[in-house]
This record gives structure tokens, sequence and C-alpha cells, in this order.
């Protein structure tokens, strides 16, 4: 796990944006704080290392898809590489908003992310 420093704004440099395929994932950490960065569909995000369910390792689960509602009486599956499965009690969060699939009033920690000349920076205020 990369251990990594924050500028004076707050933001931290993870990687450049072509290490990551979709899919990947590359955890590190900063000060005390671990933090998972995925790519899914070309996109980045960053999501607090603990879940906040029982405090499990969130970011070290898969990254799978869910069943989706239907107005019928069949499956359909979605959202593949988007939902992350807590590694301990396999509790689900979307990882574009952080909300729990079961839950929605219970979140994780997300934050901002963005490209910037192929660097791939995490912002650490929290995601609104």
């Amino acid at each position: 796990m990369r251990t990594l420093e924050p500028d004076s704004a707050g933001r931290v440099v993870v990687c450049r944006s072509d290490e990551l395929r979709d899919g990947d994932r590359l955890l590190f950490r900063v000060g005390r704080r671990k933090i998972g960065l995925f790519r899914s569909g070309g996109r980045f995000f960053a999501l607090h290392g603990t879940c906040p369910h029982a405090g499990g390792a969130l970011c070290e689960g898969p990254l799978t898809g869910t069943a989706l509602p239907t107005d019928s009486y069949r499956y359909e599956y979605g959202k593949d590489g988007q939902v992350l499965r807590c590694a301990w009690h396999g509790w689900e969060f979307d990882i574009t908003t952080g909300r729990s699939l079961v839950d929605p009033k219970m979140r994780a920690r997300t934050y901002p992310v963005h490209v910037d000349d192929g660097d791939v920076v995490v912002e650490l205020r929290r995601r609104q």
C-alpha cells in the first residue's frame, strides 16, 4: 500500500491515469486514512477504506454489479463494476455515490477525483 502526502490544498496525486484499467483499484494511505481508488467505465472514484457498517476492510472487497429492480419477475444484472462489497460482512456500496444498496441512509465516505495532465488527483475534502 502506497503512503502519500497531500499538498497544501489537501490534494494527493495518486498515480498516472494509464496505470489503472477498468475494474482495477489502487489502495493507498494518507496519514492514518486508508483510501481506495477505483476505475470503472473510464471514470475514477475514491472511497474511504473503512466500512461504515462495522469498520471492515471495505476497499479490499470485490467490485461487482447487482440485480436491478424490474417491473417483471425476472432478474436483470446491472451496475457492473460499480458495486463494492465489503471484505468482512458483504455490505454493498455504490462506488459512484458511496450509498449502501440496502440502507440508503448509510454511506461510505467518498472523495472527489479528477485527472490533471494525466495525473489522478484525489481531494481529501468530503464529496457532497
